[in-house]
């Protein structure tokens, strides 16, 4: 399973989609998932994005939630369970092909539980000013490994293997 850290702000500006996409990168277009895990947080961001051509055409899209909504997305999953099951449910629909993992808070419980292999994080020449943090504070240290950059015009896509911890055994 990845994790893509888009650096999506909370309110993207207007236009950045578009921005993006002249830069020749779009986070959430990627098409080596064939399911998408998504925070609430970052499914309510995109559906204000709507109208600026950002949707995810990659797979089954599951957001996580302990509320949904009253109004029902055709387009979308609402999971109410664990972060555990969600995955499980998400990797049923995938079919054996890689997940990608939006939402910081999202990838760092799938982080903490050791369900993430890659992180892939676009660098882009545009600083957002707010946003969400990719760490949280209670996440912990995390060992990458760096196994590949690609650039493509002024998009740098950086990929890191999740380093697994040993766990201590019991007896």
């Amino acid at each position: 399973m990845r994790h893509h850290d888009g650096g999506r702000a909370p309110d993207s500006p207007p236009g950045l989609a578009a921005r993006l996409r002249r830069l020749g990168a779009c986070p959430g277009r990627q098409r080596g998932g064939q399911a998408l895990p998504i925070g609430r947080g970052t499914y309510e961001v995109a559906k204000r994005m709507a109208g600026q051509d950002t949707g995810y055409d990659g797979g089954a899209q599951f957001v996580l939630t302990h509320e949904p909504p009253d109004e029902p997305d055709p387009t979308v999953t609402f999971l109410t369970c664990g972060i555990e099951e969600a995955v499980a449910t998400a990797r049923s629909a995938a079919g054996g092909k890689n997940l990608e993992i939006l939402g910081a808070d999202v990838a760092a419980q799938c982080l903490q539980r050791g369900l993430v292999d890659e992180i892939l994080v676009y660098v882009l020449p545009v600083l957002l000013g707010d946003g969400v943090r990719f760490s949280p504070p209670n996440l912990g240290r995390i060992d990458l490994e760096p196994f590949g950059n690609t650039r493509s015009g002024a998009v740098t896509l950086l990929r890191f293997r999740v380093r697994k911890q040993a766990r201590p055994s019991s007896g």
